[in-house]
């Protein structure tokens, strides 16, 4: 009998972490991260197909949660690291990842309306990454 995914194997979000230069922002509940690949077309003598050079790598990212200090601001367009950590106590393990050279694309000066909590979002780009700590199954 064909044995299926154990679905408390799944990883939620509830248990993520992100730490900006070694410090763990509480106040952030969303990040998204990826990788981009350029990948060049190239058209080759004796094949039919169209074959592919990698070329240059392109990472970005946002973050957001609710605003409670003017860090980000103060921060400005100036470089940082961002260590992410995912673990939930039922997956087969955590998972860190660390974004390397990180900067913001955009700086949230304002953005509230009366009675509502608010929310700050950060676009940013990063340089290059480096998994940690890798997730593997039994």
């Amino acid at each position: 009998m064909a044995q299926y995914l154990d679905p408390s194997r799944i990883m939620m979000g509830t248990f993520g972490q992100i730490f900006i230069d070694g410090v763990w922002q509480s106040n952030l509940n969303h990040l998204e991260a990826s990788v981009e690949m350029d990948k060049r077309e190239m058209n080759l003598v004796g094949t039919e197909y169209t074959v592919f050079k990698l070329g240059l790598k392109k990472g970005t990212g946002t973050m957001s949660g609710y605003k409670v200090t003017s860090e980000m601001i103060s921060r400005g367009f100036q470089k940082f690291s961002i260590i992410h950590k995912l673990d939930d106590p039922e997956a087969y393990g955590f998972e860190r990842i660390q974004l390397n050279g990180c900067l913001a694309d955009k700086i949230q000066l304002a953005n509230w309306t009366a009675g509502e909590e608010v929310t700050e979002e950060t676009p940013f780009t990063f340089e290059s990454y480096e998994l940690l700590d890798p997730v593997t199954g039994p």
